[in-house]
């Protein structure tokens, strides 16, 4: 999760940083809106990256329970089996 929110980060600087240079202010108030943007820019991503997580996680206990629900048991399967073993 550290390297999501530090990519995040970056990429604020970066926007933060570009903006800046485009609109011709002067190097302090760049540096300033940069490190705000960093700041914004890591925390979303830090959110996004917690919720893509959660999300990829409860679809992965959705399907597995989903498919052991379909899946008959082998007791199930061959009933004729169960009888037959005597212990």
């Amino acid at each position: 999760m550290k390297k999501v929110m530090i990519a995040g980060g970056l990429l604020g600087f970066l926007i933060g940083v570009t903006f800046g240079l485009v609109q011709g202010s002067a190097w302090p108030s760049i540096l300033w809106r940069a490190s705000v943007a960093t700041l914004v820019a890591g925390m979303l991503m830090r959110w996004w990256g917690n919720f893509l997580v959660a999300s990829l996680q409860a679809s992965h206990i959705e399907r597995h329970t989903a498919s052991a629900a379909l899946s008959p048991s082998p007791a199930h399967a061959i009933p004729s089996l169960k009888r037959s073993v005597k212990h």
